[in-house]
C-alpha cells in the first residue's frame, strides 16, 4: 500500500500459486517498458522479521516488517535504478 502512491501496483502471490514462500510482485511501468521486484519476509537474527528482496534472499534486506514506509522507500529506488540505471 506504501507503494501505490508513488505509482507502484502489486501483485500477490501464494504458496497455493506455486510459489515456495508468499511473495509481494511489486512493479512500475513507464512510457517503454516495466520493471519489477519480488519482496518476501525472512528471519533477521536479532530483529525477527524483515522484508528483502526476494531475488537476493537474506543478502537482499530491505527494512525490519514494522516499517512499511522504510522497506518502500527502498523498494521505490531499486525500482528506479531498474528503470533509469544511470540513477544510481
Amino acid at each position: 500500500m506504501a507503494l501505490e502512491p508513488r505509482g507502484g501496483r502489486t501483485v500477490r502471490l501464494y504458496r497455493s500459486q506455486g510459489f515456495a514462500v508468499p511473495l509481494l510482485w511489486i512493479y512500475v511501468g513507464g512510457p517503454d517498458s516495466h520493471v519489477g521486484l519480488g519482496v518476501v519476509v525472512l528471519a533477521v537474527p536479532g530483529v525477527a522479521w524483515g522484508y528483502h528482496d526476494a531475488e537476493r534472499g537474506r543478502r537482499g534486506y530491505l527494512a525490519p516488517c514494522g516499517d512499511a514506509k522504510a522497506a518502500a522507500e527502498q523498494v521505490e529506488d531499486l525500482l528506479k535504478h531498474r528503470m533509469f540505471p544511470g540513477t544510481w
